[in-house]
């Protein structure tokens, strides 16, 4: 009920289903954290023994030689920037921030939750050797605070997630930025000119569309080499990366040409026909999707972890902790993100709404940006990267101990924060959450009562759209879940339209026009219901019988389905799908919103009643 393949299903355990969502890479990083303040407290000399070891890299007289601590930080790291990136041009291309509009409050909030808590870091610092290390108070962690979002998910609304990614893609873009500027020593300009020059080798085939994987990551990979003999910090190249490249839906035509391809294959079983196979499948993906599906795993669960492990081994002890307490890099950098965060994520959200009189507001609700504010104060990666640049001895052990305060004190806040809003009343809790900003509109075509099939009231508050094919065995096991919607919520109204997926189901367009022969005649649901519950016997024979067993003028529905009546009404469905960038079935839309959750009881329940529950806000 996933979406998923049979096959996949049955592979299904608790274990994998941790792993897949963002709770489990958190609890990954938390504790690769306590293995290495375990190891530096137990072994001091054998973990800085073992990071302080030399790697080289060397093709013939060129090479790269660098510690396992520098592999991992200005390395591996670079691949957690690309997913970051792929993220984030993935939500700008598909999903909330693909209305221009919205993009704007998310990039003041991310500049000014920088300006504030460096402000409040200089403040503390004014006067002292420290005052060069202001960088690392100022960016969001961007896996601490997915993962801290997702283990608070049953209590802050989904639109919070889209505006923390921006305002942390936002950090990261600037803080890679300022590492590049202000704490990269010795720059040397030609090996500068060398990266500028193959990155621009790289934004001159993508502008010619070429699509060969393997020769982008050759380019990135010099980019990355230049960079770094550079003197400037190479990470950003998986940032720019992963923000130039697109992500879109797979359009059906796409999806057609694989299956086409699929069944030449089937006939011929040739290794060249496996080739086009292959390659047909892969160009109806996205590229963006491609490559968060190859790289996101091993950054949740290795290479995060592993940076983790590699740069937060501290000595904890009474006297470490004392200097801490009064050391202004602490203090700096704690009070920075626990307050500056929060001051910079609201009070800039507000400041807005008020100057654009409700034209720039946040999606969720007050309460929730407060929470996001919060959320913000958790400043690990990006910071301990500018910590190692900026401190040696002691102020770098202050400046981790500050970084690892302000992850704790700001997962207590927001815990207390939603704790507060779950203490109010329904209607304002509600409010809280949910605010009063309007989701983009995912459905092209508008219900319309005169023309769709409706289930439920016709003047329900939540209306469940959903485009399927009655050969799909997917669409069989969704009808049950839908049933029980239905039973379980009075207000909802269901509307059919037909997607059938003719390179997949041969006898979907029959089986289609059929129930439209029957509507015809009054009874759409209860011939929808029959082909659904017998999707293996749906020839020409068994419509007809069918349409008897519902009672139907079998002539007329016979002569309806000779004559293709319905297939002018079934292709409007189809246009309508295409409009709606729907190329899979079952695809559901909530009040006009895209379901990219399960379909299962539970997911699309809870859907139904965040979206019952913004109709509310809005009638009151």
């Amino acid at each position: 009920m996933s979406g998923q393949t049979i096959c996949g299903d049955d592979m299904r355990t608790p274990w994998r289903d941790f792993l897949r969502t963002e709770t489990g890479s958190a609890v990954f990083l938390l504790a690769a954290v306590l293995a290495a303040l375990a190891w530096a407290n137990i072994g001091p000399s054998s973990y800085e023994t073992f990071w302080g070891t030399h790697l080289s890299i060397e093709l013939g007289s060129y090479g790269v030689s660098l510690d396992l601590r520098d592999w991992v930080n200005n390395g591996l790291m670079t691949l957690f920037f690309l997913v970051v990136g792929l993220e984030a041009r993935r939500e700008f291309d598909m999903g909330e921030l693909r209305e221009r509009r919205r993009v704007t409050l998310p990039l003041l909030v991310g500049i000014a939750g920088m300006l504030v808590p460096v402000a409040i870091y200089l403040g503390i610092n004014s006067g002292h050797a420290s005052v060069h290390g202001w960088g690392a108070a100022m960016s969001t962690d961007t896996a601490f605070a997915l993962g801290m979002l997702a283990l608070l998910g049953n209590r802050l609304p989904e639109g919070l997630r889209a505006f923390i990614l921006t305002v942390t893609v936002v950090d990261d873009f600037v803080a890679l930025g300022v590492i590049a500027v202000a704490y990269s020593d010795n720059i040397a300009v030609m090996a500068l000119l060398v990266a500028l020059g193959l990155f621009g080798v790289f934004l001159l085939l993508r502008a010619a569309g070429v699509r060969e994987g393997p020769l982008y990551a050759l380019l990135a990979i010099a980019t990355w080499t230049a960079l770094l003999k550079s003197g400037v910090d190479p990470v950003v190249t998986g940032l720019a990366v992963g923000l130039l490249t697109y992500a879109y839906p797979a359009s059906r035509s796409d999806l057609e040409h694989a299956s086409g391809l699929f069944r030449l294959f089937r006939e011929q079983p040739t290794p060249e026909l496996a080739r086009s196979v292959q390659q047909g499948l892969a160009s109806a993906i996205s590229p963006n999707e491609r490559l968060q599906r190859m790289f996101h795993p091993w950054t949740s669960y290795v290479i995060v972890p592993l940076f983790a492990l590699a740069n937060t081994g501290i000595p904890i002890g009474a006297e470490q902790l004392s200097s801490a307490v009064r050391s202004p890099v602490t203090l700096g950098i704690l009070l920075g993100f626990v307050l500056g965060k929060p001051i910079a994520v609201i009070g800039t959200s507000w400041l807005a709404s008020r100057v654009s009189h409700g034209r720039l507001r946040p999606p969720v609700g007050w309460g929730a940006t407060a929470a996001g504010g919060t959320i913000a104060g958790v400043g690990f990666t990006v910071s301990l990267l500018i910590a190692t640049l900026a401190f040696t001895g002691d102020e770098l052990e202050e400046a981790k101990t500050g970084i690892l305060g302000a992850v704790v004190c700001a997962f207590a806040l927001t815990w207390a924060v939603t704790a507060v809003i779950g203490l109010l009343p329904r209607r304002r809790q509600i409010r809280a959450l949910l605010g009063a900003a309007e989701r983009i509109v995912d459905l092209a075509a508008p219900v319309d009562d005169e023309r769709d099939h409706i289930r439920g009231p016709r003047d329900a508050p939540v209306t469940v759209v959903e485009y399927g094919d009655l050969e799909c065995p997917y669409c069989g096991q969704a009808e049950p879940v839908v049933r029980a919607l239905l039973a379980d919520f009075g207000d909802v109204r269901y509307v059919w339209r037909h997607l059938p997926l003719t390179d997949v189901h041969p006898r979907a367009q029959l089986a289609a026009e059929a129930s439209e022969a029957a509507a015809a005649q009054g009874a759409f649901w209860r011939m929808h219901d029959l082909l659904l519950e017998r999707q293996d016997a749906l020839k020409p024979s068994d419509l007809i019988g069918y349409a008897a067993e519902s009672g139907l003028d079998v002539e007329r529905f016979e002569r309806d389905l000779r004559k293709r009546a319905g297939a002018a009404r079934v292709a409007e469905d189809v246009e309508s799908a295409d409009l709606s960038a729907v190329s899979g079935t079952p695809t559901f839309f909530i009040n006009g919103v895209r379901h990219h959750g399960a379909y299962d009881i539970a997911h699309l329940s809870a859907a139904v009643r965040t979206a019952r529950q913004r109709v509310a806000l809005r009638r009151s």
